[in-house]
Formats: C-alpha cells, sequence, structure tokens
C-alpha cells in the first residue's frame, strides 16, 4: 500500500484536458485540505510549542531537520528567527540533507543515507536540552530517521512533522508525533504542493508561538525585531510609536540611543530610563514587556 502521499488524486485527474481557471480551481480545493488537516492537529502542535519552549528555556535549542522540500522549509524558517526576533543564529537551526548546496538544487541520494543524518546530529553537539524536529512528508526519509534516532540516543527531545500515518516503530525513538493527513497531491506525489503547504504552516506556529511565549512579542507587535534594513528600522520606528505614542523623529532618535533595539526604546521612553537603566529593568523581568510596562517604576 503506497503512503497517500504517493496516491493519485481523484479531484485531479485529466487535469491537463481542464482550463487554466479549472485547474486553479482544484488548487484552491485542495489547498483548503490542507488547512483542515493542520486545524486537526491543533493540540499536537500546542504540545510540540511547549516542548520547544521548555527547551528554550533550558538552554536548549531547536533544530529542524528534512531533505528536499522539507528540507528548505526548515531551514527557511530557522533563517527568520534572527531578524524577526533577534535571536542567536544556533537557537533555531535547519539542516538539509546534501547541505547547503541543496536548498537551490537537489542533491540525488543524500536522503537515503541514514548515517548522514546522524552523523549531522553528530556534528552539531546536540545535547539533551535540545529539541529535533524531523520533517518527512512520507513519513520514511532515511536521513530524517537516522537524525532522530542519533537525537534520542543522545536524549535529546525528538518532534516528528509528516504527512501521513508514521510507522509504528518510530514510537521507539520520538517523543511526540504532528500528523496533518493532507491526502494525495493534486500532482501525484509532488509533495511541495499541500505537504509543503502544511509543513509551512505548522513551522511558522512552533517558532512563531514559542517566541510569543518567551516575550518576544507585545501584543500582535515584533518588538524584538532586529532593524538591520531600512524597512525593518522604518518598522521598528512605528512600532516604537505604536505603543508609547511619541511621534517619529522622538521614536527615531530614542532608537538611535537603544542601538536600534525597539523594545529597549520603548522602555526608555515609557518609564524615563536611560539605556543602561532600560536594559536592567527588562533584564529583571526575562524580556517580558508587558511585565515591565505594567510595573511601577
Amino acid at each position: 500500500m503506497h503512503a497517500t502521499t504517493e496516491q493519485r488524486n481523484l479531484s485531479s485527474t485529466g487535469i491537463d484536458l481542464r482550463s487554466t481557471s479549472e485547474v486553479v480551481q482544484i488548487f484552491h480545493e485542495e489547498d483548503r485540505k490542507a488547512v483542515a488537516a493542520v486545524e486537526a492537529e491543533s493540540d499536537a502542535i500546542a504540545r510540540a510549542i511547549d516542548l520547544c519552549v521548555d527547551a528554550f528555556r533550558a538552554g536548549g535549542r531547536l533544530f529542524y531537520v528534512g531533505a528536499g522540500t522539507s528540507g528548505r522549509l526548515g531551514v527557511l524558517d530557522a533563517s527568520e528567527c534572527p531578524p524577526t526576533f533577534s535571536t542567536p543564529p544556533e537557537m533555531v537551526q535547519g539542516i538539509i540533507a546534501g547541505g547547503d548546496v541543496a536548498l537551490r538544487r537537489s542533491v540525488e541520494g543524500e536522503e537515503d543515507k541514514p548515517e548522514r543524518g546522524a552523523q549531522a546530529i553528530r556534528e552539531l553537539q546536540l545535547i539533551s536540552q535540545d529539541v529535533l524536529v524531523g520533517i518527512a512528508s512520507s513519513g520514511r526519509t532515511p536521513y530524517v530517521m537516522g537524525a532522530l534516532k542519533e537525537a534520542h540516543i543522545i536524549g535529546a527531545t525528538t518532534i516528528f512533522l509528516c504527512c501521513v500515518q508514521p510507522p509504528e516503530q518510530l514510537k521507539e525513538w520520538v517523543t511526540h508525533f504532528i500528523t496533518p493527513i493532507v491526502g494525495p497531491e493534486i500532482i501525484t506525489g509532488s509533495t511541495r504542493l499541500k505537504a509543503g503547504t502544511a509543513t509551512k504552516l505548522v513551522l511558522n506556529m512552533l517558532t512563531t508561538v514559542s517566541m510569543i511565549k518567551l516575550g518576544k512579542v507585545y501584543d500582535n507587535l515584533m518588538v524584538d525585531v532586529h532593524a538591520s534594513n531600512a524597512k525593518l528600522v522604518t518598522r521598528s520606528t512605528r512600532i516604537v510609536q505604536a505603543v508609547t505614542g511619541v511621534d517619529a523623529a522622538v521614536a527615531e532618535a530614542t532608537l538611535a540611543r537603544a542601538g536600534g533595539r525597539a523594545k529597549l526604546a520603548i522602555v526608555m521612553l515609557a518609564k524615563g530610563l536611560n539605556p543602561t537603566e532600560a536594559d536592567a529593568l527588562l533584564e529583571r523581568h526575562a524580556g517580558f514587556l508587558r511585565k515591565v510596562l505594567d510595573t511601577e517604576h
């Protein structure tokens, strides 16, 4: 019996005979199934987030490992954390079978080598406080299996994200499962489609909600944004204005004194503090801006 990701989709048979508009409509209908499949895994996703937050608070890191589209999505999600939340690059990392070259072109055969996955885990020196999320739409990628086994031996928390019912034996070395069952793809076996969409949705939540729980978001604002380019400097200015009510000139000037850190600038303005005093106050409240703002100085 083939995995559901390899089965034919009855909704897209004869797709090469359909009009462009009809094919687009098929995509819409199938993509809705991917979103519904992820929603059905809400409890499992929430549990995985709690595991990640516990790991971060214990000084651990989050690693994604995958091959092909799964690996690329993991690397993408990890690479977005430093600019969005000012996290150190080592806090969330993506591992792809075949290395960085595989981000641009397929590296044939690497995903079939479990020993390479295990080797990657050893080279990155995982520890028991870390979390490894293995991503494999089909539920069976050997590279990912090797990485999960090695992480389990080390004592790290292991999470498996796949779009099929996983093999029973995986329970021996996987702590937790997230399994959005998206069904057969529009183009048979092309898991960059619905499975890729489902994977991206899950990864969005794993890191973003974890960062919310770590105090890196105030209200719905990315107050820990790293203002590393003109767009992000402008965004930081708007964030400071939104929270404090000052005009753009004051926000920009305070941001400059705060070294571009929006959260620090907000505390300086709200509490009338210099950068050193504001930083110390944030430190006392573990970086949670709401706690600082709600506290009498």
